[in-house]
Parts: C-alpha cells; structure tokens; sequence
C-alpha cells in the first residue's frame, strides 16, 4: 500500500448551476400579479489551496473523482436558490498544477496559495429577471450550465534549499538524521530510502531544509532505479550537494567514478519549466552551486580513499569536506558551508526587482461579432457551424421543450447577427447548422421571418414562429413527397403504355364520348 504519491491525475468538476423558475404572483385581489420567478444559484468551484498540514497527495490517489456541490433551483416569489458550495482541496506546499498534455497551470508555492481548478456553472434566470416592458410576462425561464470539469495532474516538488544526491548506501539519510532531527529509515541495503526526505539545519542564524534523493544509478535517465522519478523534488534547490561513498566494498566503483555516474544523469534531465529563478530563466542543475563530500572517513579504508581523492577533487573546481554520518565529523563546517549558499541564494532573490511582464491591452475590434461561422461537408450535404462564447452558452440555457424559450433563442441569435452571417457564408434555408463544437447542438436551419416574440399576441410559453416552423415540412419529408409523386408519374405512364398496347389509344375522343352518353341513357331506361 502506498505512503508517498508525488504525482496523481486529478479529475474535478465544478458544480452545475440551477435552473430559474418560471412563476406568476397569485394573490387575493391581485390578478396580475406578475413574474416572480427566481433565478438559479450558481455551481460550486473546485479550489487547490497549499496547506502546511498536507505533505503528500495519497488523498487524491485513492479518490481521485472530485465534484463540487451543484447550485440550487429558482422559487416563485423571487426565492433565488442556493449557490453551490465551492469544494477546497488542500495540496503541499511546492504541488504544479498541469494538463495531461505537460502545459504548466499554476505552481502553488506558500501557505494560502490558490487555484481554482474547475470553475461552478451559471446559474439560470428566473422569468421575473427575464421581464421587461415589451415581455411582461415571460413563460419561460433559463437554464443552470454544467460546471467546468477537466482532468488535471498535480506534481509535488518539495521545497529545499539544498538536495543531496548520490548512489544508493552513499550515506544521504544518515547526514540528514546527524544534521537535523529528521528521522528517515536507515539500513545497510541499496535502495533503503523509496521516497524523498527532508530535514531543517540550523547553522548559525540561518536555517534551511535539506532533501535526499533516493539513490541515482547508471541509466536513470532511461529508467533504471528510482532517484530519475524523484529529481522533481530537488528542482527548486538552490545547491547540489554530491554524497559519495569511501568506504565501498564494491571493485568496480570508486568516488571519482561515480561523481562523473552522477553528474552524467543530471545533465540528462531536463528541469521542468514551471520554476524559475528571479531572472524568469531556469537554471539546469548541473550548473548550480555544488559540494562535495566525502563520507564514511570514520572507516579506515575510507579517511585513506578520501586523502587519495580530495587533491583531483579539488583540482577541479570542486569544494570537498570529509565527513562522517556515525562520528560526527566535519559535520559542523558542511552546514555552515551550505548556509552561506542558501544566504546568497536568498539575497540574491531579495535584492533583484521583481520581473513584471508589461500589460497589454487588446481592445476588442470594432467588427468583431465574437462568434464565428465554419462551412463543413456531412454526407455529401453542406454544414455550417456556429462557434463562440455566447451562442455556445445561450443554447445550453434554453429549454428546447418551451417554445417561447426557443423563440427567445432565435432573437438573440438574430441580434447578434448570427443569421446575417450565414446568409453571407451561402446557407439557405433547410440546411444544417450546429452551434458547438462535436456535441453541439443541431438545427435545420429557418431563418426568422420576424423578430420580437414579445409583440406576438401569444400565450405564455408559446411561440407563433415555432409552431409555423413546426408545421413546415422538413428536408425528409420534402424528399418523400417528390418520391410520391415520381412513383405517381411512373404508374400513370405505365398505364398509358398498357392501353397503348391494347390498342385502346386508337379510338377518338368524340367517339369515347358518344359511347359514354349512349351508355348512360340506357342506364337511365331511355329508349331510341
């Protein structure tokens, strides 16, 4: 069973926004009373906020399905309903927020940091807001829209000051159990260490964490081990500390041999963009600040491998402190060592200005309709779909079993201008049009004869556009009436060659009629 998730794939969605009520003030001596429709409460949101008493996201690796409460209904006498409750999701101080894609939401760093993960539908409107001078008395009210929902992935990146990394037995959970009062599981066995640890050092007066990576091994990069999954964890570090072992058993490795091991994995990891120095650049690992210490010099093959290394060590640029996790040694100079790297990293984040991206204003343009029209081809037939914020939205809110809902609809189209539009990109009347992307919704297209449903004399809840609309014949049907009628023209011929073949054809008009008053005459009993 799992103690440590770092990374989970969150599926959230906001609450769905009530529906308005439709509604008429009924009261003793008030006959005409009015709407009182109230409008629908809004959905909740689905909110991510650090929380110092959260360290692991092991919450949501087992109920990974979150959903925010949904908004109540509207109520006659102008009741609005009750808006959802927006659900608050704690998460550990360093999570980033991304898409399934890698794209970068947000980084939560500090205590109360927030981002609203799905946001709460609208809440519809009651007939009492839907009221005016020319609809007094709406018979129709708005619909709540479905809240956002999307599935997100959280990371968690421990916030540390200083990473410790290493091969595996190097000795970096005994540093960080010698140097702070963090207790991690100690064992003489590779891989003891499954998850990250982290420990606070106070040296002097300033006081910092220190994190361990579990142990890195040749081809981490590729799969191999477990410390390339964990290197997440030491990206916001302000230094690298090499931990290497002096008092391996092992032939084939040596201290030299495996700094360069380390140093090869690290140049093959790709820090993620969503931390960023003061400067807005990110820092590769590699080239941070870094120390190197030597461990196990309490060892006698140890304190020797450390005096035969150090020189080379040091030749290359390298800082070297001989230490000893068990005796203590050197302990002391180490902190001290990696308090003056955490110090300068903290000035350095003091005194630069903070980098501030300019505003840019983008006006909307004059001509800009905030929809748009694409032509598509379904079934050999033309397609027109309509995309955009609004007309997008004002379908979801409205009851297609209303038809003065619907006529609403068609105004509101109409004054946005989207029948002129596609007049102009070649519709005509009977074909297809969509508004929304793969579920949207689908009409035969009728244009409006004539807008204004509130100038028609017609009861609530009706529309005379819709029900004339509704007694038109549709494309189908069209399609089966001229069927008829070439299956009619078909039959009448073959009658036609039938008597032509009979030799009925060749008789005149006048003596078919002539026949026929001499057979009614005898039916009739006159005698000649």
């Amino acid at each position: 069973m799992a103690s440590f998730v770092d990374r989970v794939v969150l599926h959230v969605s906001g609450g769905t926004g009530g529906h308005g009520c439709v509604s008429v003030k009924r009261e003793k001596f008030k006959p005409l009373g009015g709407p009182d429709g109230g409008n629908g409460g809004n959905g909740g949101d689905v909110i991510l906020r650090v929380s110092a008493q959260t360290t692991t996201l092991l919450d949501y690796h087992h109920a990974p399905h979150r959903h925010a409460t949904n908004g109540g209904p509207g109520m006659g006498d102008w009741r609005g309903g009750k808006n959802g409750e927006t659900l608050i999701l704690p998460v550990p101080d360093g999570t980033v927020v991304k898409t399934k894609d890698g794209e970068v939401l947000a980084d939560l760093v500090g205590e109360g940091t927030e981002f609203i993960a799905a946001a709460g539908g609208q809440g519809g409107l009651g007939n009492s807001s839907l009221s005016s001078q020319k609809r007094r008395a709406p018979g129709f009210a708005l619909l709540g829209i479905e809240g956002e929902s999307s599935d997100i992935v959280l990371e968690l990146k421990s916030i540390a000051d200083i990473a410790l990394v290493g091969f595996p037995s190097a000795g970096k959970s005994s540093l960080i159990a010698a140097m702070s009062a963090a207790r991690p599981k100690i064992a003489d066995y590779p891989f003891t260490t499954l998850i990250p640890n982290l420990g606070v050092v106070q040296a002097g007066e300033v006081r910092f964490t220190i994190a361990d990576v579990p142990g890195l091994i040749e081809g981490a990069s590729e799969g191999k081990g477990l410390g390339h999954n964990f290197l997440r964890h030491v990206e916001r570090c302000a230094a690298l500390v090499h931990v290497l072992d002096c008092g391996t058993l092992e032939a084939d490795r040596d201290p030299l041999s495996d700094l360069a091991v380390i140093e090869a994995e690290l140049d093959k990891y790709a820090v993620d963009m969503s931390y960023a120095g003061v400067d807005g650049e990110v820092v590769p690992l590699n080239e941070r600040p870094k120390l190197v210490v030597l461990n196990k010099v309490d060892l006698p093959d140890g304190k020797d491998m450390a005096e035969f290394v150090r020189p080379d060590l040091e030749a290359r640029g390298y800082r070297v402190f001989e230490v000893s996790a068990t005796s203590h040694e050197g302990l002391r100079q180490l902190g001290f060592a990696m308090a003056e790297i955490v110090k300068a990293a903290r000035d350095a984040v003091a005194t630069a200005p903070p980098k501030v991206a300019p505003p840019v204003l983008r006006p909307r343009a004059v001509n800009e309709s905030g929809f748009k029209i694409r032509r598509e081809e379904k079934n050999l037939e033309p397609l027109f779909r309509v995309l955009g914020e609004k007309p997008v939205r004002w379908v979801k809110q409205t009851d297609f079993t209303n038809e003065e809902a619907i006529g609403y609809l068609a105004d509101r189209l109409a004054k946005l201008g989207v029948e002129t539009e596609l007049f102009k990109v070649g519709a005509k009347p009977g074909d297809t049009v969509v508004i929304g992307e793969d579920d949207g919704v689908v009409f035969d297209w009728e244009p409006t004869m004539m807008a204004g449903a509130e100038l028609l004399a017609t009861p609530r809840g009706t529309d005379i556009r819709v029900a004339d609309i509704g007694d038109r014949p549709t494309r189908s049907q069209k399609r089966d009436e001229q069927v008829e009628r070439r299956e009619a023209k078909a039959a009448a011929r073959a009658e036609l060659e039938a008597e032509r073949k009979a030799g009925i054809w060749t008789e005149s008009v006048s003596g078919r009629r002539a026949q026929a008053v001499k057979e009614s005459h005898l039916d009739s009993g006159d005698d000649d």
